[in-house]
Formats: C-alpha cells, structure tokens, sequence
C-alpha cells in the first residue's frame, strides 16, 4: 500500500471563515459542519 496524496492547500475567504464561526457557535455539532463543507477538524478548531 501506498502514501495518499496530501490534499492540495486551500484558501478560503473572510467572508466564509466567518460564516463556519458563526455555524460552530450556534446548535450544529463541529463534527457536522466538518462534514458538510468538507473540512478538517483541526483547522475548524483554529
């Protein structure tokens, strides 16, 4: 078995960085929100 390929870095913008904070800190789970936009959990917490 092989490595996986790392993901390609991405950037996204103010606007959406705002909108996943306000999704974490309303009732959505973070576990959901990852899901739903793709993302990852750690950067999610950062």
């Amino acid at each position: 078995m092989g490595r996986r390929k790392p993901r390609p870095r991405r950037s996204f913008t103010p606007e959406f960085k705002a909108e996943i904070v306000e999704l974490c800190q309303g009732a959505t789970g973070l576990g959901q929100i990852v899901k739903d936009f793709d993302l990852t959990e750690t950067g999610v917490r950062e």
